[in-house]
Protein backbone atom coordinates (compact mmCIF):
# COMPACT_ATOMS: atom_id res chain seq x y z
CA UNK A 1 0.00 0.00 0.00
CA UNK A 2 1.54 3.30 -1.12
CA UNK A 3 1.22 6.25 0.88
CA UNK A 4 1.76 10.05 -0.05
CA UNK A 5 1.38 12.71 2.22
CA UNK A 6 1.12 15.87 -0.40
CA UNK A 7 1.04 19.87 0.57
CA UNK A 8 -2.48 21.21 -0.64
CA UNK A 9 -2.65 23.57 -3.64
CA UNK A 10 -4.87 24.55 -5.90
CA UNK A 11 -3.67 21.85 -7.95
CA UNK A 12 -4.98 18.96 -5.69
CA UNK A 13 -7.91 20.89 -3.92
CA UNK A 14 -10.21 18.75 -6.03
CA UNK A 15 -9.02 15.52 -4.10
CA UNK A 16 -11.01 17.04 -0.91
CA UNK A 17 -14.21 15.68 -0.22
CA UNK A 18 -16.81 17.23 -2.60
CA UNK A 19 -18.24 19.64 0.70
CA UNK A 20 -14.87 20.62 2.18
CA UNK A 21 -14.08 21.98 -1.63
CA UNK A 22 -16.35 24.77 -0.98
CA UNK A 23 -16.56 25.22 2.91
CA UNK A 24 -15.45 27.95 4.18
CA UNK A 25 -16.65 27.79 7.11
CA UNK A 26 -13.25 29.10 8.74
CA UNK A 27 -12.14 31.15 6.41
CA UNK A 28 -14.05 33.56 6.39
CA UNK A 29 -15.97 35.79 8.90
CA UNK A 30 -19.87 33.93 10.04
CA UNK A 31 -21.35 36.75 7.93
CA UNK A 32 -19.25 36.72 5.20
CA UNK A 33 -19.57 32.84 5.26
CA UNK A 34 -23.30 33.09 5.05
CA UNK A 35 -23.53 35.39 2.05
CA UNK A 36 -20.69 33.76 0.07
CA UNK A 37 -22.45 30.43 0.86
CA UNK A 38 -26.36 32.34 -0.58
CA UNK A 39 -24.07 33.74 -3.64
CA UNK A 40 -22.99 30.26 -4.57
CA UNK A 41 -19.60 32.07 -4.41
CA UNK A 42 -17.73 29.74 -1.81
CA UNK A 43 -16.05 27.81 -4.10
CA UNK A 44 -14.21 30.63 -5.52
CA UNK A 45 -13.41 32.06 -2.06
CA UNK A 46 -12.25 28.72 -0.60
CA UNK A 47 -9.87 28.85 -3.23
CA UNK A 48 -8.93 32.76 -2.76
CA UNK A 49 -8.51 32.12 0.73
CA UNK A 50 -5.62 28.95 -0.26
CA UNK A 51 -3.94 31.18 -2.80
CA UNK A 52 -3.50 34.12 -0.22
CA UNK A 53 -2.33 31.66 2.56
CA UNK A 54 -0.06 29.87 0.13
CA UNK A 55 1.69 33.14 -1.03
CA UNK A 56 1.70 34.58 2.22
CA UNK A 57 2.64 32.33 4.72
CA UNK A 58 3.74 28.75 2.76
CA UNK A 59 1.54 25.22 3.18
CA UNK A 60 -1.73 25.36 4.90
CA UNK A 61 -2.77 21.90 4.44
CA UNK A 62 -1.84 18.23 3.71
CA UNK A 63 -3.81 15.59 1.36
CA UNK A 64 -3.71 12.18 1.94
CA UNK A 65 -3.41 9.49 -0.43
CA UNK A 66 -3.39 5.63 -0.55
CA UNK A 67 -2.44 3.67 -3.51
CA UNK A 68 -2.67 7.31 -5.73
CA UNK A 69 -6.52 7.65 -4.32
CA UNK A 70 -7.47 10.89 -1.98
CA UNK A 71 -8.46 9.69 1.40
CA UNK A 72 -7.92 12.26 3.85
CA UNK A 73 -6.77 16.04 4.45
CA UNK A 74 -5.77 18.09 7.14
CA UNK A 75 -5.97 22.26 7.22
CA UNK A 76 -4.01 24.56 9.64
CA UNK A 77 -2.82 27.86 9.66
CA UNK A 78 -1.92 31.04 12.03
CA UNK A 79 -4.93 32.17 13.31
CA UNK A 80 -4.84 35.56 11.72
CA UNK A 81 -5.33 33.47 8.50
CA UNK A 82 -8.61 32.08 10.05
CA UNK A 83 -11.18 34.69 10.36
CA UNK A 84 -13.92 32.51 12.26
CA UNK A 85 -11.72 31.63 15.24
CA UNK A 86 -12.34 35.43 16.24
CA UNK A 87 -16.03 34.36 16.71
CA UNK A 88 -15.05 31.53 19.18
CA UNK A 89 -14.98 32.35 23.07
CA UNK A 90 -12.17 30.79 24.12
CA UNK A 91 -10.12 32.59 21.19
CA UNK A 92 -7.31 33.97 20.60
CA UNK A 93 -5.31 30.67 19.53
CA UNK A 94 -1.72 31.54 21.70
CA UNK A 95 0.88 33.59 19.28
CA UNK A 96 2.99 30.59 19.52
CA UNK A 97 0.75 28.17 17.69
CA UNK A 98 -0.72 27.32 14.66
CA UNK A 99 -4.67 26.46 14.37
CA UNK A 100 -5.74 22.93 13.34
CA UNK A 101 -8.70 24.31 11.36
CA UNK A 102 -10.12 20.44 11.06
CA UNK A 103 -9.08 17.26 9.02
CA UNK A 104 -11.19 14.33 7.87
CA UNK A 105 -9.81 10.50 7.07
CA UNK A 106 -12.58 8.97 4.61
CA UNK A 107 -14.70 6.07 5.82
CA UNK A 108 -12.55 2.45 5.02
CA UNK A 109 -9.28 4.40 5.56
CA UNK A 110 -9.21 4.93 9.43
CA UNK A 111 -7.68 2.40 11.36
CA UNK A 112 -4.47 2.21 9.63
CA UNK A 113 -2.24 4.71 11.07
CA UNK A 114 -2.79 7.42 8.83
CA UNK A 115 -4.26 10.21 11.34
CA UNK A 116 -0.50 9.64 13.36
CA UNK A 117 1.01 9.87 10.05
CA UNK A 118 -0.79 12.99 9.30
CA UNK A 119 -0.40 14.84 11.91
CA UNK A 120 2.98 13.89 12.38
CA UNK A 121 3.98 15.39 9.00
CA UNK A 122 2.28 18.67 10.06
CA UNK A 123 3.83 18.73 13.36
CA UNK A 124 7.45 18.55 11.46
CA UNK A 125 6.48 20.85 8.84
CA UNK A 126 5.75 23.37 11.74
CA UNK A 127 8.61 22.58 13.63
CA UNK A 128 10.69 23.32 11.73
CA UNK A 129 8.70 26.98 10.78
CA UNK A 130 9.30 27.80 14.57
CA UNK A 131 6.16 27.21 15.89
CA UNK A 132 5.78 25.17 19.25
CA UNK A 133 2.45 24.30 18.94
CA UNK A 134 -0.89 23.01 17.25
CA UNK A 135 -4.51 24.70 18.97
CA UNK A 136 -8.04 24.12 18.27
CA UNK A 137 -11.56 24.77 19.31
CA UNK A 138 -13.17 21.59 20.18
CA UNK A 139 -16.74 20.74 19.70
CA UNK A 140 -17.62 19.43 23.16
CA UNK A 141 -21.51 18.45 22.08
CA UNK A 142 -20.12 16.77 19.13
CA UNK A 143 -22.47 14.05 17.16
CA UNK A 144 -21.45 14.06 13.78
CA UNK A 145 -18.38 15.09 11.74
CA UNK A 146 -18.28 18.75 10.92
CA UNK A 147 -16.21 21.94 10.40
CA UNK A 148 -15.07 21.54 14.52
CA UNK A 149 -13.49 18.71 15.76
CA UNK A 150 -14.84 16.71 19.01
CA UNK A 151 -13.01 18.10 22.39
CA UNK A 152 -13.30 15.13 24.01
CA UNK A 153 -11.37 13.18 20.59
CA UNK A 154 -8.87 15.78 20.75
CA UNK A 155 -8.11 15.39 24.44
CA UNK A 156 -7.87 11.63 23.45
CA UNK A 157 -4.50 12.33 21.43
CA UNK A 158 -2.74 14.69 24.00
CA UNK A 159 -4.34 17.75 23.81
CA UNK A 160 -4.58 19.51 26.53
CA UNK A 161 -7.40 22.29 27.39
CA UNK A 162 -6.59 25.45 27.89
CA UNK A 163 -9.42 27.50 28.43
CA UNK A 164 -12.03 25.87 29.22
CA UNK A 165 -16.08 26.43 27.82
CA UNK A 166 -19.04 23.98 28.40
CA UNK A 167 -19.41 24.09 24.12
CA UNK A 168 -16.20 25.28 22.23
CA UNK A 169 -13.08 24.59 24.96
CA UNK A 170 -9.71 25.82 23.57
CA UNK A 171 -7.02 22.97 23.19
CA UNK A 172 -3.37 22.54 22.77
CA UNK A 173 -0.98 19.77 21.56
CA UNK A 174 2.84 20.58 21.97
CA UNK A 175 4.35 19.49 18.74
CA UNK A 176 7.00 17.81 20.33
CA UNK A 177 4.94 15.18 22.08
CA UNK A 178 3.56 14.40 18.58
CA UNK A 179 6.64 12.49 17.69
CA UNK A 180 6.57 9.77 20.10
CA UNK A 181 2.74 8.62 20.24
CA UNK A 182 1.67 5.07 21.68
CA UNK A 183 -0.82 3.11 19.62
CA UNK A 184 -3.48 4.14 22.06
CA UNK A 185 -3.07 7.62 20.58
CA UNK A 186 -2.72 6.24 17.06
CA UNK A 187 -6.33 4.75 17.67
CA UNK A 188 -7.90 7.63 19.35
CA UNK A 189 -6.37 9.83 16.11
CA UNK A 190 -8.16 7.35 14.07
CA UNK A 191 -11.43 8.08 15.80
CA UNK A 192 -11.23 11.71 15.77
CA UNK A 193 -10.38 12.18 12.24
CA UNK A 194 -12.91 9.58 10.70
CA UNK A 195 -15.78 8.81 13.00
CA UNK A 196 -14.98 5.38 13.53
CA UNK A 197 -17.89 3.29 14.45
CA UNK A 198 -15.13 0.04 15.29
CA UNK A 199 -12.01 0.14 16.52
CA UNK A 200 -9.81 -2.30 13.73
CA UNK A 201 -6.26 -3.79 13.91
CA UNK A 202 -3.93 -0.69 13.61
CA UNK A 203 -1.57 -1.99 10.63
CA UNK A 204 2.55 -1.17 10.66
CA UNK A 205 3.78 1.16 8.97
Amino acid sequence: MGRRLVPLTLDNLQDLPKRCRSCVFWELDPVSGVAAVEAGTSASEKEAWISAVLLDWGSCGRVVYVDDVPVGFVLYAPPAYVPRSTAFPTSPVSPDAVQLMTAFIVPGYQGQGLGRVMVQTVAKDLLRRGFKAIEAFGDARWKEPACVLPADHLLAVGFKTVRQHPTHPRLRLELRSTLSWKEDVEMALDRLLGAVQKEPALRPL
